[in-house]
């Protein structure tokens, strides 16, 4: 199992419009500040899955050399988790998508055009895509009133991504999520910036010990932080390409 982190990007993406902040300044000189928003790649012997596919999906996937998908997870209805579906156009038809009922009906209101094969899924309920067990959990991320995170297992190896969410996860996920080999947690800002919706890093940490996850990295990042080689110091902060391989066992 190979988990690539495609985008690592919150909304807006690094560097922001408009923005001559450091992070910005350096993103635009290329290198690890570069941030695209977000999607993750899974891909094991037998094909590839998305999670999440936001607006810059063409430009990743061309970079990354991915020609085929063999199927979509959507984690919640926000553009900046969907937009880049549309980049399938004339390209793939018929996809094979999966996510929460709510999930799927307000995502494809706006995609349908593009025909894809709705799979509708439950929570805590695992499902086989390419060979891997999934399961969505519940997350809290307001105002979605259903957001989920993804659990990703291959034998013994156990894969958990957060998806957008606050430090407030219900009891049920956190019991399905426990003692993961990676973490891959949403930490949209350091300490020193106050948020609502997502988790800051002292917040994804503090869930990083108690699920007790063997590794963990950060992922939705904004430009808040200090420019990728600084900030990289203080945290464990994910960058568009990076990846992680399992072998089965």
């Amino acid at each position: 199992m190979k988990i690539t982190l495609l985008g690592t990007g919150d909304a807006t993406g690094t560097p922001v419009i408009g923005c001559s902040c450091p992070t910005c300044q350096d993103a635009l000189k290329g290198g690890k500040s570069q941030r695209t928003r977000f999607a993750i790649l899974v891909e094991s012997d037998c094909g590839a899955v998305l999670i999440d596919t936001g607006p810059d999906l063409r430009y990743q996937l061309l970079k990354h050399g991915t020609k085929h998908i063999d199927g979509v997870i959507w984690t919640h209805g926000h553009y900046d988790h969907f937009a880049g579906f549309a980049e399938f156009h004339r390209v793939q038809y018929n996809v094979d998508v999966y996510g929460l009922p709510e999930t799927l009906a307000y995502i494809l209101d706006y995609l349908q055009f593009l025909h894809p094969k709705k799979h509708e899924r439950q929570l805590c309920e695992p499902f086989e895509l390419i060979g891997l067990e999934f399961t969505l959990f519940e997350v809290i991320h307001p105002p979605v009133k259903k957001s989920v995170g993804v659990m990703i297992r291959e034998g013994s190896t156990k894969v958990v991504i957060t998806g957008d969410t606050q430090r407030d996860i219900p009891k049920m996920s956190m019991d399905l999520i426990m003692e993961p080999d990676l973490l891959i947690a949403d930490a949209i800002v350091p300490p020193t910036v106050e948020v609502k919706k997502h988790m800051n890093t002292e917040e994804a940490f503090d869930l990083a010990r108690e699920i007790k996850a063997k590794e963990v990295v950060f992922t939705h990042l904004s430009h808040f932080f200090k420019p990728h080689e600084r900030a990289a110091k203080e945290f464990p902060l994910g960058y568009d390409g990076m990846s992680f391989e399992y072998t089965k066992n």
